[in-house]
């Protein structure tokens, strides 16, 4: 490959790594074509954009960002792919889903709400990752809570006083 062309595909990862917020690095080696089109069907279906990348020109792709993802650099090794998306759980959930019956792929490691997490054993914990959106509404949903209690209780109590009243006048 020639040097331009290098620099090209860098500056499309870079890209690609700059247009979604999180991105998992999974092995996915081993898996045969129906495998791996099934595999990118199901990542087609869940927004999750998955490439095959080369281990040197990601590396240089990470690190001519603005972030410094040199914790990342040890699991660029053997074959590796990169599944980019805006929602931090679903790579996990699609990895282990679709490692149930295949085997692969494999978590390498991921990037997520700015976090880094090394190693197949953070599978679980990864699958568990609320976004800030999700989390934003949990804590919106706590704070209309007492909110909505107050209400349905002066409106039950409007109800009973409405009844009682009504009750005394039909005698």
């Amino acid at each position: 490959m020639k040097k331009e062309d290098k620099g090209i595909i860098i500056k499309q990862l870079g890209n690609s790594l700059q247009e979604y917020s999180h991105f998992y690095l999974a092995d996915i080696g081993g898996l045969n074509a129906s495998q791996t089109s099934d595999l990118r069907r199901e990542c087609f279906k869940k927004e999750i954009k998955l490439l095959v990348v080369k281990n040197t020109l990601l590396r240089k792709a990470l690190e001519e960002s603005q972030i410094d993802f040199s914790e990342l650099y040890d699991t660029l090794a053997g074959e590796t792919s990169l599944m980019l998306t805006n929602t931090g759980n679903l790579p996990a959930k699609l990895i282990k889903e679709f490692s149930k019956k295949n085997k692969k792929p494999v978590l390498k490691a991921a990037y997520v709400e700015e976090s880094f997490y090394i190693g197949e054993n953070q599978l679980d914990t990864l699958m568990n990752i609320k976004s800030k959106n999700e989390l934003i509404g949990d804590i919106i949903a706590l704070l209309q809570s007492p909110a909505k209690n107050v209400i349905s209780a002066l409106q039950s109590g409007g109800n009973t006083i409405h009844g009682v009243l009504q009750t005394l006048s039909e005698r």
